[in-house]
Formats: C-alpha cells, structure tokens, sequence
C-alpha cells in the first residue's frame, strides 16, 4: 500500500493543510470551553521549597489517596517541567513562577546579592522603610516586594477586579512576599515567636483572625511533639538510613531541647526543618479562608502557601536521606487533609488546585562519590582568593574582586577606576582564573552576557536568563555537575537538571481535563496559564505560553 511519502506534493499539502485546520479547531474549541466557564472562585497554589521531581516520581507509589494523588491520578501533570534560569533558588524561583519572566526581566537575581556599584549586601525583599507588624526586624529582612520590577499574576487580577484577595503564606519572607507582588497580602512565619505577621508595607495591624490566631499560640502544641516516620522501617529501603549524611540525627524526633522548660526562640525556629512549620502554615491559611472569606463571592480570588520546610530538611539532611524521604509523605498527608477542608468550605466545583516547587536539589556530594561518579565542594571564599592572586599576578593590583553575588564575582570598580584598569580586560582574566578551578564549567563576563556573543555555548541561555544588567556581577559562573558550594549536606542553585527540574500539577474538575504531559514545559508557563484560568491578561512581562489545560 502506498504511503503518504509516495503520494503528490500536492496531494501530502492538502491533507497537511487539514491536519493543521483540526488542531487548530481543537484547539480554539478547548479555549472556548474554557472562556464558557466562569473562572473559579478560589485559585489555591501550593509551592513546596526545593522539591525535586524525582522524589514525587521515586515515592508515588506510598502516597496517600488524595494528596499529590489528586493531582496525578485525577489532574494534570507535566513531567517535564523546568526552570530555565541557572541561579536555581527560592527567591528568583517564586518570581518566576508568577510573573512569568526570568530574572533577567524580574530583577531578583537570588535570594541576596552585592550592589555592583558599591558591594553592599542587598536582600531580595529587603526594605529599610517596612518593618514586621508586632515582631522584632532586623537589618536585611523581607519586609516588602520593593525590588521586584515587574508585576504578578496577582497584581493583575487585583487591577481587573479589586474586589479579588491575593494572600501569599509561607515559613520564608521572600517565598510570602514575592508571590503576593505589589497588591496582594503577605504573611509569614516568625521563627523567633512561632507566630505569622506581615508587615507594614501592607497594612499597619493585622486583621482580628491574624490576632486571634497568633493569640492561640498554636506553635505551642508542638513543644516536645515527635516527628515520627509514617511507614514501617522496610518502607524507607529506597531512601538513606538516618545519621547517613548530614547531622546525627533520627526519628522519631522530638521538638525542642532536651532541658528546655517552655517554647522558646530556639524552639520555634527548629519547626522549620520538619512538618510541623509546614503543618502551621496550612493551618493559618485555612484561617485566612475563613477570614477573609475566599472563594465567597464573584470575584476570584487567589491565595499562594508556600512550604518551606522541605528546603530546611534537604539542606540538612539531603534528599536522599531517610529524614527528607518521611517529610514527602508527611507533606502527602498535610495536604490531603487541607484538600479535604478545601472541598467542604469553598466547595470542589468553586477551585483550582496548583502545585509546583521553586528548585529541586542536588544529591549530596558524597553520596555522589559513592556511586562512583565525580562530584566535590567549593570554598568561596578561597577560590575567590586564588582568584585575586591571579589577577595581582597579572595588573599588580590586590583584591580586585570584592566577591561573590548571586554565582557571580563582583569587581571592585572604584579601584579600577582609582589604578586606570579596563573592567572588560580585568573581567576576561578573572574568567580564565575561574575556569581554572576544578569544580567550574563555565564562566561569562558582562560584555559577553550583554552582547550575546557566546550564544550556544555551555549553559549560556540560562545564564543569561538569570543575569541582569543593573544588579548582577560582571563574571557569572555556572559549577560542574555535583559540585557545590558551602557547608550544608547539600544545596541548589545551578542549571543542572537535579536542580531545574520540578513537579508541575494541576487539578480542577470543572477547568482541567486529567492528562499526563511528557512534553518539555518552561516554569515562565506557570504565570500565563495562572492568567488564563483566572481569564484576565498575562503579567506585562511574561515570557510564557499559556499551558494546555483543556476543560473537561
């Protein structure tokens, strides 16, 4: 039988002109179905720090009924979802994920950076004019999205209908205060009272069911509480015993010190790293529900609770371990019992479900090595010595690098404008020094990130998505894989795949049709596709496309 190769030219144009025509309908008719229905009520976007995806695919088989099972039984779920930037860290991630435009365009370039102009310390939410409401701020505390330079999913739909809320709530400031934007809310956990506050940027005392839930010190109950392991013993095989990697340590687990009478400081900050921080901040968020009434009326509304405790527990301990293993499935059980409180209150046909994750996590160095393949730490601040030293080597000038910022170094411009030197020539040397050291693969200076000259070159695109002109330093690196910096067990932060790559889901029976999506999706799809489900116009920045979530 003849095949279409064989047919005419003319003949294989025509019926590819209508195979273009039915998709097309296809897809102009999911649209419109889309557009039929109302939007809903309540858009709820559940953000877990720093998991990776492989650890929702290498333990989905132990999940509860309607936790993440919700999602990949019964929604949407892209199994190719990544960051396309390369500094990979919780702040630029939460920008990203709802402006829909890489740090090159939303100026959080990391989670904190150097001035280039004059080497001071500048905090991603950082805001000297804002301060905590009824707690202690410090210097560089997240007070406000003051350095945010472009607008959110939620300042839009705030723009379309005031009448829309926009809460965000999270155990970190930056993970609060970057997904809420300029007009929505933040919330978030204080680690030295156990309580949530915003801040005054947004409001000068907190609500009465802020109050009374502060008031009711629910940290409190976990004082001495176990972190006990959900599973049997055998069930954790896949994962690293305890005391593996990382401090000694062991479940169950108990909160607070040994000898320690009351909660104190100490305490509440050790919620961080385990479920019970995470445990808090749904349960504050089932209070902003009921306290501002979400998902009550015609105007949706659209509420961000970001977990931050896996990021605590991964750093701690790594994914690999036993530890990070059980708090997947302690988080499996959080959220299914949110979803259940969910589906009585705002009702299933009134939400959207979303959940996502701001960067996965590398494996730990030394687990690496076990298996046989190359991996190592990175002393920063003697790599940028040997840096210097080569540079003194060259222009007979000391420490003309004041230091790192956000993967990059940062030039001391008013000694090179004091010695006569060339920036771009001094950059170039530092280039070559930094590629010198064993556990760097690639290095750029501004001029080439600026100009785009080195298109197509090792992890160049990335880069440049997470480089900005204003903020970023003059010679941006990227680490060999498995290789990392600072002292944790282990960390994030690079363009590598462990790194970049993380779960993306959706569910809603009335506006997504259950699929599961193997192709290549970029994370500045989120803020679109969030759009488009809430219908009101995509941020002013996006670089995204909106997501294909045909209704039902």
């Amino acid at each position: 039988m003849c095949k279409l190769a064989c047919a005419p030219a003319a003949l294989v144009r025509s019926k590819l002109h209508t195979l273009r025509v039915l998709l097309l309908g296809l897809l102009l008719a999911a649209s419109a179905a889309l557009a039929q229905t109302p939007p809903p009520k309540l858009l709820v976007f559940i953000i877990i720090d720093g998991l990776p995806q492989r650890q929702v695919t290498g333990y989905r088989d132990q999940f509860a009924p309607d936790g993440f099972a919700r999602f990949l039984d019964r929604g949407a779920a892209f199994s190719e979802a990544h960051f396309g930037h390369a500094v990979t860290v919780t702040a630029p991630g939460h920008a990203t994920l709802f402006t829909g435009a890489s740090p090159a365009r939303h100026g959080i370039i990391g989670n904190e950076w150097r001035d280039p102009q004059t080497g001071a310390a500048v905090y991603s939410t950082g805001d000297a004019t804002a301060t905590y409401i009824g707690q202690r701020t410090q210097a560089l505390d997240g007070t406000s999205p003051r350095n945010l330079k472009v607008e959110t999913v939620g300042d839009v739909l705030r723009r379309a209908d005031p009448r829309s809320r926009v809460i965000a709530i999270a155990g970190k400031d930056r993970a609060a205060i970057l997904p809420a934007g300029q007009a929505g809310t933040a919330y978030m956990y204080m680690a030295g009272s156990g309580q949530f506050a915003s801040t005054s940027w947004y409001m000068q005392q907190h609500p009465a069911w802020v109050d009374a839930f502060n008031a009711a010190k629910p940290a409190d109950r976990y004082f001495q509480a176990e972190w006990k392991a959900l599973l049997p013993e055998a069930a954790y095989a896949r994962s690293l015993p305890d005391g593996r990697l990382g401090p000694r340590a062991q479940l169950p687990m108990r909160m607070g010190r040994p000898g320690d009478a009351k909660p104190n400081a100490a305490f509440y900050g050790s919620l961080l790293g385990s479920p019970f921080a995470d445990a808090l901040a749904l349960e504050f968020a089932r209070a902003a529900i009921a306290g501002e009434q979400l998902g009550r009326d015609d105007a949706p509304d659209l509420l961000v609770v970001s977990l931050s405790g896996h990021d605590y527990v991964n750093h701690t301990w790594s994914a690999e371990s036993r530890l990070s293993h059980d708090h997947v499935l302690q988080l499996d059980s959080l959220l299914q019992d949110f979803f259940r409180d969910l589906d009585a209150g705002v009702g299933r046909d009134n939400y959207v479900a979303v959940l996502s994750s701001d960067h996965g996590f590398m494996p730990a160095p030394e687990w690496t090595l076990a298996q046989g393949r190359p991996a190592g730490r990175i002393t920063g601040a003697a790599m940028v010595q040997r840096v210097n030293l080569a540079l003194e080597r060259r222009f007979g000038v000391a420490r003309l690098v004041l230091g790192t910022s956000a993967s990059a170094l940062v030039l001391d411009r008013a000694l090179l404008a004091q010695r006569g030197l060339d920036a771009d020539t001094v950059a170039g040397a530092a280039r070559e020094a930094l590629l010198a050291e064993p556990g760097i693969a690639a290095a750029y200076t501004r001029r080439e990130l600026e100009g785009g000259s080195r298109a197509g070159a090792m992890h160049f695109e990335a880069v440049r998505r997470s480089w900005h002109r204003e903020r970023s330093g003059d010679v941006q690196y990227v680490t060999r894989p498995d290789w990392m910096f600072g002292t944790a067990t282990a960390t994030h932060g690079s363009p590598h795949d462990y790194d970049n790559h993380v779960p993306l889901l959706f569910w809603g029976p009335r506006w997504i049709r259950p699929q599961a999506v193997a192709a290549a999706v970029d994370m500045v799809d989120v803020a679109p596709t969030l759009a488009r489900l809430l219908q009101v116009p995509a941020p002013a920045a996006s670089e995204g496309r909106v997501l294909p979530l045909a209704a039902p």
